[in-house]
């Protein structure tokens, strides 16, 4: 083992200009990470000189066998915090051969929402706090929870410290860095209010860049759980009954709300989102509706609301941003498990495109 470990650690700076680059892309769920390495003849830091690539997609569900080709289009560079040394992580996108983005491709339509100018010129920030929990691998029951039985009731969970209250803490942290060294805008994590959930935060971050750093963050706890031997669930509620569920509140401003007046910008903009209720719903994340129940710091799927400072409402405006008269808001609607290329772009089309 000693040896393995030593030759896991080899850094290759040392003995060749080839680095390691590992393209992940999206599979066919809409949540199933995947990914493969190749080796390039040398430093990569611009994602338009990376070579495009392909895979199998009938093996992801996402071509049929008799014509099974997908092509991935790099688009975002991160340091590899496994291989270390000048190797990368490569967010790629998928496209057929004639250079159509496949149906699970949400990147493509949130790229162009981005691209729109008068989008650009409002330069919206994000800062996604995704949730998740952590389960025994062989009988995917919440870590630190006893086979088979509960914990005590929820109170004691939420930021805690102490081995009968916080579980997973080792990979949490590991987490935390490995985000920090990849150049993740990861700022912050905290133990949530069930046993064995946690969260962190990527943001603030600009346009499509965001859903990039939390595909890559994913990908990342992935892999560290992997090492672990821990499950990762997004499951927007993965124990049913009086425990709180897994959401990725999406705080979101523009340059218009961020300045002197940007109150009044907040308030039009909410209003534009409640008009689209449902269609942001529908979009928001699968299994929701087990989360969204009027409970558990949640609102009620089907009814819109908004407040300050109230996290039982649809969207949260923050007490700080009422008194500057300006700021940002909180969508608490997203699940966990959404795909933050299409929650950011509907929350930028809907707020700064649509025209009721």
């Amino acid at each position: 083992m000693a040896l393995l470990t030593d030759l896991l650690n080899l850094d290759l700076t040392d003995s060749t200009e080839k680095i390691i680059a590992e393209y992940i892309w999206i599979g066919g769920s809409g949540m199933d990470l995947r990914s493969k390495a190749r080796t390039l003849p040398g430093p990569v830091t611009d994602p338009s000189k990376l070579p495009k690539w392909n895979y199998d997609g009938s093996s992801t569900g996402q071509a049929p066998g008799e014509d099974s080709e997908v092509i991935l289009y790099p688009q975002a560079i991160f340091k590899d915090p496994f291989r270390k040394g000048n190797n990368i992580l490569v967010m790629c996108d998928c496209y057929t051969p004639a250079g159509v983005p496949i149906p699970t491709n949400k990147r493509y339509n949130a790229a162009k929402i981005f691209s729109n100018p008068d989008v650009a010129k409002e330069e919206p920030w994000y800062g996604i706090e995704q949730e998740y929990t952590l389960l025994q691998k062989d009988i995917n029951w919440p870590l630190g929870w006893p086979v088979g039985g509960f914990p005590g009731p929820q109170g004691p969970y939420y930021c805690s410290i102490g081995a009968d209250k916080s579980f997973g803490r080792d990979i949490v942290d590991a987490h935390y860095k490995a985000c920090l060294f990849a150049g993740v805008n990861i700022s912050g994590i905290n133990g949530e209010v069930m046993p064995g959930q946690w969260e962190f935060q990527v943001g603030p971050t600009v346009g499509i860049s965001a859903g990039d750093q939390v595909w890559v963050a994913r990908y990342l706890l992935e892999r560290i759980t992997e090492i672990a031997g821990v499950v990762v669930t997004f499951d927007p509620k993965p124990i049913p009954g009086d425990w709180n569920g897994a959401g990725a509140h999406t705080n979101y401003s523009t340059e218009s709300m961020r300045k002197d007046g940007g109150f009044k910008v907040i308030v039009d903009a909410v209003e534009k989102l409640k008009l689209k209720h449902k269609e942001h719903i529908a979009a928001y994340g699968e299994g929701n509706e087990r989360r969204l129940t009027g409970k558990h710091e949640t609102a009620d799927i089907n009814t819109f609301s908004w407040g300050v400072a109230n996290r039982g409402a649809s969207v949260r405006v923050g007490r700080e941003t009422e008194q500057n008269g300006k700021g940002y808001f909180e969508d608490r609607r997203p699940a966990s498990n959404m795909d933050p290329y299409v929650v950011t772009s509907m929350i930028a089309e809907t707020t700064i495109l649509w025209k009721p």
